[in-house]
């Protein structure tokens, strides 16, 4: 099923949008380099401007756009898979946070899991209202144990017209391993690995 089309079906899209960074050290050589990749929809607000009680609306269909997301950051890793992940949004002036929130649920969540190889941790999330252009900084955790500590991270996220205040960006952040020269402690991904 082409999930990009059925996103555009369901909901009224403005533009698809996305970024990536290769982070080759942090102050030193690094052993590989750490891929983090971000991708996010446009849509127009149904609810812009007036208060509504069922925003199921937005929820329903949400399933779509897990998929369509989910599909592109993964295509943006270069085969390599995805240890961790997070997801998030802003809705234009004339919205709510709750219109963010409706649209990235469960119901989101899950193929967004599907897409990105499985995940048994709750997936990091950020939303708020704001005008085009402001950045959203993508909370990212490990995506089967989210206290696995090297992996708490963040992407910034931006698109510069966008969104308008009867629009709501949707985005999901991805990276394949945890912070570059990470060493402050806790639980880790070796840990992860023997209780498996």
């Amino acid at each position: 099923m082409n999930y990009s089309n059925q996103v555009e079906k369901d909901y009224e899209v403005r533009g698809w949008y996305g970024a990536m960074q290769e982070v080759r050290h942090d102050g030193g050589s690094a052993t590989e380099p750490l891929i983090k990749a971000a991708a996010g929809v446009i849509i127009r607000n149904p609810f812009a401007g007036k208060f509504v009680d069922d925003l199921s609306p937005l929820t329903t269909p949400s399933a779509a756009i897990g998929h369509a997301l989910g599909a592109r950051v993964v295509s943006m890793l270069g085969g390599r898979p995805v240890q961790s992940y997070g997801k998030g949004g802003i809705a234009g002036i004339a919205g709510e946070q709750e219109h963010v929130v409706a649209c990235v649920t469960t119901t989101f969540g899950d193929p967004l899991r599907e897409e990105v190889g499985g995940g048994a941790a709750w997936i990091s999330s950020a939303s708020k209202v704001a005008s085009a252009g402001t950045a959203l900084d993508i909370p990212l955790a490990h995506k089967d144990e989210l206290y696995v500590r090297s992996h708490y991270d963040a992407f910034t996220f931006c698109v510069p017209d966008g969104p308008r205040p009867d629009e709501i960006l949707i985005c999901v952040a991805v990276a394949t391993g945890g912070r570059i020269h990470q060493r402050v402690g806790g639980p880790s991904l070796a840990d992860l690995q023997l209780s498996a």
